[in-house]
């Protein structure tokens, strides 16, 4: 419930603070005196869009706060969710600064403007003159049914089904589009798949023949020179092994003198291994060195292939190839396994359809079994306020095909005379009566919703007398369930609140401000004389609102 609501800077109000009570309160004034503009400060505060020109001194900041008791109504888990902190008395604030920029904060933490939303519904529902004719519109009169049934949870669950199953079905398309173009490149893909594969591709198979080629290519240069290294290393006398002994046994000779000859001694002894070793190796390749024609033709053939396949798929490395061999394995398979894969996915969407069908079947079930209840109690609740012949008819079928609601088709119509036909609603109630039946549907669900604040904006318009008198008789009742706060133009439904708010202008110094006073008994009187009998207030006028008030 609003318990305080602070506006400063908005529009025509410069600074304005109301203390609201938690029953039926009356906002009135004449036209234009600034009522609109109440209701657009405290549409900031449940996260409607900000509009700067709606500040009254550009040079400062904007400020709308209100205070709501909330302790009442579980929102623990929402507060805990959003990492706000939770408070009995809530503080939701909003400001619109100088440059334009919009500010939320909850508790003084800064909040989104689509947090905010989720928080203001659940503690406000402002009704404008607007939503009487959303009335006859679908998605509206689902929501009222819904509210009714209490199906809240199969109806998340729903959507969460839906999207599960719409999802799937898409996927289904573009399988089937891509399997349909696969199937187009498959014979392509194939012969290229082929092709790769005939060739042992592997990590350094590049590397290793272009190597093997350069041996096999040049076998008459490497032998000649492998031969003259091992004669000049193997000659007898003269040859580099033989020298390099000699040395050796000459040092030999000298070591025990010092640690110098003995070091000279060691490392001439290590050359002569490392060079009898690599003599060796020198006669291992001159034996292994033969040519080779027809090995050195294969493996020009496949370095030839190798190169062929990187020119034609414009590739660089034998990994570039590998990749390339991959992503066509991938797509051959798909083509191949197509069958399956398609009938995985049927299987996937047939299965994800039962759960959205079966909750979908839950649901109409529930709003099946509301409605004449519903009716019931919209006829009885017509009939008090001028509407005695009044018939709705609720039409609900079930269709072949999922919507956002289930499988449901809805159609709300009404007979609103004797012996009338029935017509959509939006087509056969005028206005003052779709604001009569408006007033039905918010009694009846205020008793459901356990909402903790309404505000009707001039939902009397187009009735008068002793229809507005019965009006104000059930959002009295109302507000023994909620808050109720209603704007009006009608001295019989303004005399049944419990407070009075009047909004009226006042210029001085050439500036236009618009006020809220909270009338006492005495101004009461006076203000509804003046609602029944304009400015005059005559004597009758003035008995004539005692009588209302008592």
């Amino acid at each position: 419930m609003l318990t305080n609501l602070s506006i400063k800077n908005f529009a025509l109000i410069e600074d304005v603070s109301l203390q609201l009570q938690n029953d039926f309160t009356i906002i009135t004034g004449e036209t234009g005196a600034g009522k609109s503009i109440l209701l657009g400060a405290l549409s900031l505060i449940i996260g409607k869009r900000a509009d700067l020109n709606a500040v009254r001194n550009p040079e400062r900041k904007c400020v709308v706060e209100g205070l709501f008791k909330v302790s009442a109504y579980q929102l623990e888990a929402f507060f805990t969710e959003n990492d706000l902190d939770y408070e009995p008395d809530t503080i939701i604030r909003r400001e619109i600064l100088p440059s334009g920029k919009s500010r939320a904060f909850v508790n003084d933490t800064p909040v989104t403007l689509q947090k905010l939303a989720v928080l203001g519904n659940q503690l406000i529902d402002i009704h404008s003159q607007h939503e009487t004719l959303s009335l006859g519109e679908v998605n509206y009169q689902f929501k009222i049914i819904d509210a009714l049934a209490n199906h809240k949870d199969n109806l998340v669950l729903f959507k969460k089904k839906l999207s599960v199953y719409k999802s799937l079905v898409n996927e289904l398309e573009r399988l089937k589009e891509s399997q349909k173009e696969a199937k187009a490149a498959y014979d392509y893909n194939l012969f290229l798949l082929t092709e790769l594969r005939e060739v042992d591709l592997k990590p350094g198979i590049q590397e290793d023949l272009e190597e093997k080629f350069k041996t096999l290519n040049n076998v008459e240069e490497l032998k000649e020179n492998l031969s003259a290294s091992s004669f000049h290393l193997e000659q007898e006398e003269v040859g580099v092994l033989a020298v390099l002994r000699e040395v050796k046994n000459n040092l030999s000779r000298l070591e025990n003198f010092s640690e110098s000859y003995k070091e000279l001694y060691e490392r001439v002894q290590s050359s002569l291994l490392e060079l009898e070793d690599v003599s060796e190796e020198v006669a291992r390749l001159e034996n292994k060195m033969e040519d080779d024609p027809e090995e050195l033709s294969l493996v020009n053939e496949k370095l030839q292939q190798l190169y062929n396949l990187q020119r034609k798929h414009d590739l660089e490395s034998v990994e570039d190839l590998l990749a390339l061999r991959n992503e066509l394995e991938e797509k051959v398979s798909s083509s191949e396994n197509a069958e399956e894969e398609l009938k995985d996915l049927e299987n996937k969407i047939e299965a994800a359809k039962k759960q959205a069908l079966s909750i979908a079947q839950a649901l109409y079930k529930a709003r099946k079994k509301e409605i004449p209840n519903f009716i019931k109690k919209m006829e009885a609740i017509l009939a008090q306020i001028g509407m005695p012949d009044a018939k709705l008819n609720i039409e609900i079928l079930p269709q072949q095909e999922f919507n956002v609601h289930g499988i449901d088709k809805m159609n709300w119509l009404l007979a609103a005379n004797k012996g009338g036909s029935f017509k959509e609603i939006k087509k056969a109630a005028s206005g003052g009566e779709l604001s009569r039946i408006t007033l039905a549907v918010k009694s009846i669900l205020a008793v459901y919703g356990k909402l903790p604040t309404i505000i009707f904006d001039e939902i009397d318009t187009g009735v008068s007398g002793d229809v507005a008198q019965k009006m104000g008789d059930i959002m009295l009742r109302m507000s023994a369930e909620m808050q109720v706060i209603a704007i009006t133009h009608l001295p019989q439904i303004a005399a049944k609140g419990k407070q009075h708010l009047k909004v009226y202008k006042e210029t001085q110094k050439d500036i236009t401000t618009t006020n809220i006073e909270q009338l006492d008994e005495e101004k009461r009187i006076l203000e509804i004389a003046e609602m029944l009998g304009g400015k005059e207030k005559s004597s009758s006028a003035i008995a004539h609102a005692k009588q209302l008030l008592n």
